[in-house]
This record gives structure tokens, C-alpha cells and sequence, in this order.
């Protein structure tokens, strides 16, 4: 299983939102300062990491006026400004977790990876030392793992991606983003755990379930995150429609506009033609009345209409399709 890609050119790599769970929500800063005085090396790393952002976020904010060459020679300008702050400062891991990152950022996945292998190799190293272990040390180890799990889930070693996605959860168990892409990764790669012998259904789907359902604990304004987990309701070998009805109607009070209310309805119609509940579901049908959904709308109450003439079966199976995420 290899996870989805983001773009290979250059001018597409500004972080956006992903294919996958990973992508979808902020990533911590690599380094942060670890004293109220930070060292020469940490004031040094930090103003890369600016540039590094000003970089980025003023390539995605160009659009049209993107200038590519410029853009390129700043990059590489970066690059080499990263490379002579090693040289100077061989022994310190954020700053290899630094620049993993921004390697990542503009595709150079292999390179990217080596530094964050180097990242995760001294801070196993500085973690044994007294004191090392504060919250912005944390922060940045759990990063590093993160940012492995993605690079081996899309080389597509899903087996080895869990166990860099557990480490980081487990350095920073109240970062959401971190459960979401676990949870992401059981599910898009549900057959090659269940091929390895080391993982069961009924095992994968409780662990799938409640990382998202702690992301979207952890971030209860992260409308994103408590759609999926509504959705995962119907991952599981067994749906739970009822659960998923009771998640769909949580998320739809939280929600801000029509657009996003009407989609929950949506989810909550689907799964009652499901259930066989057909008068309750024509209710919510009828409720949906914003422009962008109607496609959706249509093929639900086409699927409502031919549920309703056959006869009565067990309640399951997929009827229509549906919005995946609520955007607009």
C-alpha cells in the first residue's frame, strides 16, 4: 500500500491540504527555543526555519506571479546556508529535523529522510541526558517520527510507518494531527496488517476507530478531523449506523454554515436508506436545499426511491455516494 503523493515539481510542493491525514493539519515548529536565552546555535537554527517559512508561504500566497527561478534559487540558497550551519553544529538534532522537513516539503523525500534519521538517532541519544526531555525536545522527536512514518507509508511499508506514528503519539499524546494519521493509515492499509498475522480485524478496527476519535477529541474545531471520524463508524467490519447517526447529528450542531449542516444530513440520509428508515430519511432529504449538494442530493433520493420498491432485506450495503469532506 503507498499512501497518496504530493506533487513532484517544485512549484507544487507549498505545504497543502493532503491526501492525506497528515497534511491536514499544522505541523509543529522543528525547533523551538529551549531556554529563556537561547544558545548561538538555536538563535542560528531559528532564523533558518524563518526563512524557511517565509519562503513557502510567500510561494503559496503568489499564484500566478509565482517566480520559479527565483523561487529555486532561494530554495538552494536555503540549502547551502542548512549544510554550513551542520558543519558548525554537527550534534544538533533539530536542526537535521529542520531541514528533514523542509527537504520533504519540496519532494527530495530520500534526502529528507536521511536527515531524519540522523534527527532520530541523537535525540534517542540526548534523551538519556537529565533534564533533556521538555516539551519543545518532545515536540520536535514526535515530528521526527511523524515525518518517517509518512516517508515509509509512501514508500509503502505501512507495518513500519505504525510504529513511527505510535512513537509519536506516545511522546505527544495531545497532538491531534498524530492519531488522525494513524488512524488513516489502519484503514488505507487494512489488508497488509491483516496479511502480516500480527494484527486482527476486530484489533485494527478498535485501533482505527478510537485514534479518530481522539483526533477529533483533541481538536473539536477541526471540522475535518470529526468528519472522519463519523465516517469511521462505517469502516468498521461491522458498521455501527447507529453510532454513526449520533456522530453525524454531534457534528452537525457544531457546525457553522448551511453547506456543512446540510452535508451531515446527507451522511445521516445515507445511512438510514441503509438502515431501511426510508420516511425519515425523505425528511432529511428534504432539508438539503443548498445549490453545491444537490448532485449528491439527487442520487440519494434515486437510491431512497429504488430501496423503497424492493423488497425488504437486511439492512446494509452501500447505496449512493456521498460528500467525502465538507469543502466548499
Amino acid at each position: 500500500m503507498k499512501k497518496r503523493l504530493v506533487p513532484v515539481f517544485l512549484v507544487l510542493l507549498i505545504p497543502c491540504a493532503k491526501g492525506r491525514a497528515a497534511e491536514t493539519a499544522s505541523v509543529p515548529a522543528p525547533a523551538e527555543p529551549m531556554a529563556a536565552s537561547p544558545s548561538a546555535a538555536e538563535q542560528g537554527l531559528q532564523a533558518l526555519v524563518a526563512r524557511q517559512q517565509e519562503l513557502l508561504a510567500g510561494a503559496e500566497k503568489a499564484g500566478k506571479n509565482f517566480d520559479e527561478e527565483n523561487f529555486r534559487t532561494q530554495m538552494q540558497d536555503l540549502a547551502n546556508d542548512y549544510d554550513t550551519y551542520l558543519k558548525k553544529n554537527p550534534d544538533y538534532a533539530p536542526a537535521y529535523a529542520a531541514y528533514g522537513v523542509m527537504l520533504g516539503k519540496i519532494s527530495m523525500r530520500r534526502q529528507s529522510a536521511v536527515m531524519l534519521l540522523k534527527a532520530d538517532e541523537l535525540l534517542a541519544r540526548d534523551a538519556q541526558k537529565d533534564g533533556a526531555r521538555t516539551a519543545a525536545f518532545l515536540r520536535t522527536w514526535a515530528l521526527v517520527k511523524n515525518q518517517l512514518g509518512n516517508y515509509v507509508a509512501e514508500e509503502g511499508k505501512p507495518l513500519q510507518a505504525v510504529t513511527y506514528y505510535l512513537d509519536a503519539i506516545d511522546l505527544t499524546p495531545n497532538e491531534p494531527l498524530y492519531h488522525y494519521q494513524l488512524g488513516t493509515l489502519l484503514t488505507e492499509a487494512r489488508d497488509d496488517f491483516l496479511k502480516s498475522d500480527q494484527w486482527t480485524r476486530p484489533v485494527l478496527d478498535k485501533a482505527m476507530h478510537a485514534s479518530f476519535q481522539r483526533a477529533a477529541e483533541l481538536a473539536p474545531g477541526r471540522i475535518e478531523f470529526g468528519y472522519r471520524y463519523a465516517e469511521s463508524f462505517a469502516d468498521l467490519e461491522v458498521p455501527d449506523w447507529d453510532g454513526a447517526l449520533k456522530a453525524w447529528a454531534a457534528l452537525e450542531e457544531k457546525a457553522t454554515s448551511d453547506f456543512d449542516r446540510q452535508t451531515m444530513r446527507l451522511q445521516a440520509a445515507n445511512i438510514l436508506i441503509k438502515q431501511q428508515k426510508f420516511d425519515l430519511a425523505r425528511v432529511l432529504l428534504d432539508t438539503v436545499t443548498v445549490e453545491p449538494l444537490q448532485k449528491e442530493r439527487q442520487k440519494l433520493v434515486a437510491a431512497l426511491s429504488a430501496s423503497a420498491a424492493a423488497p425488504a432485506l437486511a439492512p446494509a450495503g452501500p447505496t449512493a455516494e456521498v460528500p467525502a469532506a465538507p469543502a466548499k
